[in-house]
């Protein structure tokens, strides 16, 4: 499996933080990115039926290690790899049994092309970034801002991620 490259790439201040422009909650309502201002944000796309899916246990651990310091994982489900459930209920039920996530978690949501959400248009348009599979993560600070893209095999416990989140929470 091709392995993606770590993106690193810090942002001036005249650089634009990520639209408000809210997800659909799988539990119903919205999900604003602005309710987490001032938290860096690791916003990861997701797929039940993935050979990366097992990756829900890192990205729950490194939510636990770092939540309390101002790190919140958000997981994005998408069936743009045609690997995801088919109801934001099914995904839900799946990831609270299999992995018993307490993850903010959006609705099924298009990470990829035209429909795709207004933040992954965003990260496409003002940053080259464009999930290439499930399970990349793209690291956003406590302003919005993009800071880092990971690809699907950046296990979330890597040192390239808790590197670069340590060094913006020892800001």
């Amino acid at each position: 499996m091709r392995r993606l490259a770590l993106v690193l790439s810090l942002i001036a201040g005249t650089a634009a933080a990520a639209p408000n422009v809210p997800f659909d909650n799988i539990d119903g309502g919205p999900l604003s990115l602005d309710q987490y201002a001032g938290q860096l944000v690791l916003l990861v796309n997701t797929a039940s039926r993935c050979g990366f899916t097992p990756q829900y246990d890192g990205l729950q651990a490194l939510y636990d290690r770092y939540k309390d310091r101002g790190l919140v994982v958000v997981t994005v489900p998408s069936n743009d790899f045609r690997q995801e459930l088919a109801t934001g209920e099914q995904v839900a039920e799946f990831c609270a049994i299999n992995f018993g996530l307490t993850l903010p978690m959006t609705d099924i949501t298009h990470v990829r092309g035209e429909q795709a959400h207004p933040v992954y248009k965003w990260l496409a348009e003002e940053h080259g970034f464009t999930p290439q599979w499930n399970f990349n993560k793209v690291l956003l600070d406590g302003e919005g801002n993009f800071v880092a893209a990971f690809g699907s095999s950046a296990r979330p416990l890597s040192r390239n991620i808790t590197n670069a989140v340590e060094a913006l929470l020892n800001k």
